[in-house]
């Protein structure tokens, strides 16, 4: 009921300040367990992967830095969100995280861990790959631009409505995880989410994955489709 009234005020909200445009939500599975898998660039990012989604079972990761505030453990006691360790690795949040997705629940998740400084993807950890392969659940690369924190503000100050772009990709399941050489299977399934993610994005957003041979590879497939 919560998420209900939360989703309800910041979609009666959010279009007074921002112009959002939503591609391929196609792409999002109305049940079962997934993990979307997303760039980070601002602040807003987090209340947008909530609200934009109309499924009730969302998996709320949130840094457990907000912890002191009260505010926050009001909001993560509602909506029943976990709370992570991003300096460790937290193997309770991981836990929990893995046992909802087998339960059919939705995560959204930056694998960069935190918020790009830069304003383009920085180099993706391997936590989502982890939950996924484990968990045996697609992952949704999306991207997302026009969040940053520094546009949020200037816009804002000067009463600009910010234009928002989020694109959703095609579904992929990642190869079964096998112990051996887990470390070299994790980093290749990383850099693959993160080349989806890319390959989403302008050109301007990509990062240190600008050259990586993969992406390259993906805009390449991605010219027949668009050209037809």
């Amino acid at each position: 009921m919560f998420l209900k009234v939360i989703r309800l005020i910041a979609r009666l909200v959010l279009p007074l300040f921002a112009r959002i445009d939503k591609i391929g939500f196609e792409n999002l599975p109305k049940t079962g367990g997934a993990l979307v898998a997303t760039n980070h660039l601002g602040r807003l990012d987090a209340i947008l992967g909530m609200v934009l989604s109309d499924r009730e079972d969302v998996i709320m990761l949130v840094a457990e830095k907000y912890q002191k505030y009260a505010f926050w453990r009001w909001v993560v006691k509602n909506v029943d969100g976990i709370w992570l360790n991003r300096n460790e690795a937290d193997f309770h949040a991981l836990r929990l995280v893995h046992r909802r997705l087998r339960q059919g629940g939705i995560l959204a998740i930056a694998p960069e861990g935190t918020r790009s400084q830069t304003e383009a993807l920085i180099f993706g950890k391997p936590g989502a790959a982890y939950l996924a392969a484990r968990a045996n659940v697609p992952v949704i690369p999306a991207a997302i631009s026009g969040t940053e924190d520094r546009v949020v503000k200037e816009r804002l100050r000067r009463w600009q409505r910010l234009h928002i772009t989020i694109t959703l990709g095609e579904p992929l399941m990642l190869p079964p995880m096998e112990r051996k050489e887990r470390d070299d299977y994790l980093q290749a399934c990383t850099d693959e989410i993160m080349c989806r993610i890319a390959a989403l994005l302008p050109g301007h957003y990509r990062g240190v994955y600008a050259n990586h041979p993969r992406l390259q590879e993906l805009l390449q497939e991605q010219q027949p489709a668009r050209a037809g």
